[in-house]
């Protein structure tokens, strides 16, 4: 746990929690919210994925999760955006 200093852990864990409260009460949102909230879902693999491998001091044998972390930032945000997007279809914004 020595890669990160304690404010940085503080920074991190806290995001990571208000992500989390995000989606749920984005899900709690209803029927056409939730696409947006699976959305969300790999974005926070990726973000635990990150705390992981910092937690165990950014171990050699872990760099795959540098990889999976990069992969659900991309699987993440395109997710996310078609999640807004059906959101903005149903409601008549797009």
């Amino acid at each position: 746990m020595h890669a990160l200093s304690f404010p940085t852990w503080m920074v991190h864990c806290s995001s990571v929690l208000e992500w989390a409260v995000a989606i749920w009460l984005i899900w709690g949102r209803g029927p056409d919210w939730q696409p947006l909230a699976l959305g969300m879902m790999p974005a926070l693999i990726s973000a635990l994925c990150a705390c992981t491998w910092h937690f165990f001091d950014n171990a050699t044998s872990l760099e795959w999760l540098v990889d999976l972390q990069a992969l659900m930032t991309l699987v993440g945000n395109s997710t996310l955006a078609y999640g807004a997007y059906r959101l903005g279809a149903k409601q008549q914004v797009i």
